[in-house]
């Protein structure tokens, strides 16, 4: 299983870091999870096409996050760039249909797929769901942060988990999607001194780790209030596995 942090930013423009996007490769097949502005950009200079995404999953409806889905879309029309003859799943929370007319009633036909090339599927909102993606088994739950949001356990056909919250604050549907996963990448939005609700401190970060048990964390999603603070040394005082800060473009390997 690799990891490529496509977009480790927010919502704030930044030069350094771009909107919230994660592609993981396993299984033989690509996930992009989040598609915040730039994702699709973010993809090619990763060296990844967007032909090869198989799956798209969304964890809520911030525009940081869900953007680039108006720009895959409009990608799809695309002839003849875009070649993929099997199905992509756009998978979501409860609300990503309407999401999509919503899309159509802006942009009409020009955000209207191939027929029978984009499928988008809604998952159960507030309860742990499972799906198989493949061989990859895929599990979604409700995350405390958007009253739709859900984090996403995908367990690749290695073995090996890794857990994706989005944007999240601490709480224990957080620690359950996280449970034992050998890497959870969660975001680290804003600093001990400048806690905003629905979103995690370094030390809040620290803390779901260890008591998730977790063999390795990931941190994303920051603020510019967060850059150039001691955010590792905050989360070991709580965490004492494995810990990276993600920068655009980071590659993992599990």
């Amino acid at each position: 299983m690799e990891i490529v942090f496509l977009g480790t930013g927010t919502g704030a423009p930044s030069a350094r870091r771009g909107s919230p996007a994660l592609a993981v490769l396993t299984g033989g097949l690509t996930f992009l999870i989040d598609a915040g502005p730039g994702a699709l950009r973010q993809l090619a200079q990763a060296g990844l096409s967007y032909n090869q995404v198989d799956f798209i999953l969304i964890t809520h409806f911030h525009p940081d996050h869900t953007a680039d889905l108006i720009s895959y879309l409009f990608a799809t029309k695309y002839w003849p760039g875009f070649t993929r003859t099997g199905p992509v799943r756009i998978i979501g929370p409860a609300g990503l249909i309407e999401l999509y007319s919503h899309f159509r009633q802006a942009y009409g036909r020009w955000v209207e797929p191939p027929p029978e090339r984009v499928i988008f599927e809604e998952l159960p909102a507030g309860r742990p769901h499972a799906f198989n993606c493949g061989p990859v088994k895929v599990e979604s739950g409700p995350i405390p942060h958007n009253p739709e949001s859900l984090g996403y356990r995908l367990t690749g056909p290695e073995g090996k988990t890794l857990a994706v919250t989005g944007d999240t604050d601490y709480g224990p549907d957080l620690i359950r999607l996280a449970a034992a996963a050998d890497l959870l990448v969660t975001e680290c939005s804003f600093p001990e001194d400048h806690k905003v609700e629905g979103h995690l401190t370094p030390s809040l970060a620290g803390r779901a780790a260890r008591e998730a048990r977790v063999k390795a964390l990931a941190l994303t999603h920051f603020y510019p209030e967060t850059e150039g603070r001691e955010i590792e040394a905050l989360v070991r005082k709580e965490f004492d596995g494995s810990v990276t800060l993600a920068q655009d473009f980071l590659r993992l390997a599990l």
